[in-house]
């Protein structure tokens, strides 16, 4: 059974090509390995962490916003940004708390009221960066996760993130239709954990729409990933509370930057400023740089070229050679398709710009 399921699941991360789409058969194929009864699947912007999108189910979407609260804002078992960085990315609260999950204020306070029993997590970490969060609740009547099929997960994990980072990643062609909007701003109310739309302008409508559609959620649900920069930036005192952004990628292929501040004044309650635009090059390059599979050295190279530094520049700041620049540029130019750096630019920057940036290509010469 574990044998088949693993291969039946990489089998699966091997063809997927949309990453909604994965995910949802993804919790098909697992429910039959680890019976559950609801689950939650992220994507996440990997230098922050919050979410970019997700797959949710309708159990866990009734307490999502919770998840949130309990995540950026309490010390507490199993916190993803811990498993992240750990050496296992995997844990099972049950197991976590030696069979005791009222030991967690997370299933004190949210899942145990909502009917869930255990719960199994997995930070989805591929290539040194976690690219998503994977959640697995058992009902209140199903036994704890054993250490048996916590192995299990553990074992699917590079399975799964691998095809995550592959699929959110994945590189548009040059025809297809981007959104290009001005910034725009939103008015979020915080009761609580609970969120809810005051006011927007225009633009800000309009970035909403595309969110709604990449996430394929109704006209009244808040899109995660305003969730998440809202409740980052409510977290009071906390070190990430000025990295309350998030950059995603959204279904015509474009970027956008997502950004959540406290505002101050004389109104009552708790009142957040969102602020969408246009992802600037600081925020696509990293996304990019990792869609096309450049290595860390590549990726210095990289940031050198956008600033304009010579190849004789880049060779004193890096302390290698010229001739080993010029190769590492020979392998940066065979992974995104370019033959020079002016091109290069324009593959990573201006093709996730705008759609008439096309229009503006380097020509190359025969």
């Amino acid at each position: 059974m574990n044998n088949n399921i693993k291969q039946r699941i990489e089998r699966l991360a091997e063809r997927a090509e949309s990453s909604k789409e994965f995910r949802l058969a993804l919790l098909a194929h697992l429910r039959e390995a680890f019976p559950f009864e609801g689950a939650c699947c992220t994507v996440v912007d990997p230098r922050t962490l919050l979410s970019a999108g997700a797959v949710t189910e309708d159990g866990v979407e009734a307490i999502h916003h919770r998840l949130f609260e309990y995540e950026y804002g309490h010390r507490d078992f199993n916190r993803f940004e811990e498993l992240a960085e750990a050496d296992s990315p995997t844990a099972a609260l049950g197991l976590a708390t030696e069979g005791d999950p009222a030991r967690s204020v997370r299933f004190r306070e949210v899942l145990q009221p909502a009917g869930f029993g255990d719960e199994m997590r997995a930070a989805l970490v591929s290539g040194g960066k976690c690219w998503g969060f994977l959640t697995l609740l058992r009902g209140k009547d199903q036994p704890l996760f054993t250490a048996e099929e916590l192995t299990l997960l553990t074992s699917l994990v590079p399975a799964i993130a691998s095809a995550l980072r592959r699929t959110s990643l994945a590189l548009v062609g040059e025809s297809a239709v981007e959104t290009e909007l001005e910034p725009g701003v939103l008015i979020v109310a915080a009761d609580g954990a609970a969120l809810s739309e005051l006011a927007a302008t225009d633009s800000a409508a309009c970035w909403l729409a595309a969110l709604r559609e990449t996430e394929d959620i109704d006209a009244g649900v808040l899109p995660r990933p305003i969730r998440a920069v809202c409740t980052r930036a409510l977290v009071e005192g906390s070190e990430h509370s000025k990295a309350a952004r998030t950059c995603v990628r959204l279904t015509g292929g474009s970027y956008v930057t997502i950004r959540a501040n406290k505002l101050i004044g004389r109104a009552p309650g708790v009142q957040l400023a969102v602020i969408f635009e246009q992802a600037q090059p600081a925020d696509r390059l990293p996304l990019i740089a990792e869609a096309y599979g450049l290595s860390e050295r590549e990726k210095q190279l990289l940031g050198a070229v956008v600033r304009g530094l010579s190849t004789q520049k880049i060779s004193t700041e890096l302390h290698i050679s010229v001739y080993t620049v010029q190769d590492h540029f020979k392998s940066i130019f065979a992974k995104t398709g370019v033959t020079s750096r002016r091109e290069l630019i324009w593959q990573l920057f201006s093709r996730y710009a705008s759609p008439s940036s096309a229009a503006e290509r380097p020509v190359r010469k025969p």
